[in-house]
């Protein structure tokens, strides 16, 4: 039975061993240096009122997901970066599409418009989970990293949470959303 819950700083470890690897040895990820679960708690406490975190637990950790800020400037705040990464031992199970639905959900409640995510070309399985959840292509950035002496291209794909409004709320902190919360991750 996998369990999706909110991530914890006693998570880091399993989450940092999933994401290591695809620093160390894949363009996935910009990283350059592999963070280690100092690193990774340290992230998870320092968005844990505003974006959530979320992991699929099996016993273990199975996959995480989580979102941050699209921009630093103040007029983006009602849009995020998303992110999803599977333990390969539990890839084409279906829990980064459970992951994404539940932290959109969460987005969702929590008055967010717009979720972006970026994926480094090529990687079909990616942009397959992205397209099948409802991302559409926005475009993509040529040349837009340097890492294991190449260039990268970065796919950009975009999914509207909500339609626009001229009625913008601030997005809801998560602490105001528990019954929401837990609501989400058990469907």
């Amino acid at each position: 039975m996998i369990e999706l819950r909110v991530a914890l700083p006693g998570d880091a470890a399993g989450i940092a061993a999933i994401y290591a690897p695809l620093v160390a040895g894949t363009s996935i990820s910009f990283e350059v240096e592999v963070p280690d679960a100092a690193e990774m708690a340290r992230r998870i406490l320092a968005d844990a009122g505003r974006w959530p975190w979320l992991v699929a637990d099996d016993g273990g950790i199975a996959g995480y997901a989580y979102a941050g800020a699209h921009r630093a400037r103040a007029a983006y705040r009602w849009s995020v970066d998303v992110s999803v990464y599977v333990a390969e031992r539990a890839r084409r199970g279906g829990i980064g599409r459970r992951l994404y639905g539940a932290l959109l959900g969460l987005l969702i409640e929590q008055g967010y418009y717009n979720a972006f995510a970026g994926v480094t070309l090529p990687n079909a399985p990616s942009v397959a989970l992205h397209r099948a959840i409802g991302f559409d292509l926005v475009g993509v950035y040529f040349n837009a990293g340097y890492k294991f002496g190449a260039w990268h291209d970065v796919l950009w794909l975009q999914r509207e949470l909500r339609p626009p409004s001229a009625n913008v709320a601030e997005p809801l902190p998560l602490a105001l959303l528990h019954d929401r919360v837990t609501a989400i991750l058990k469907q």
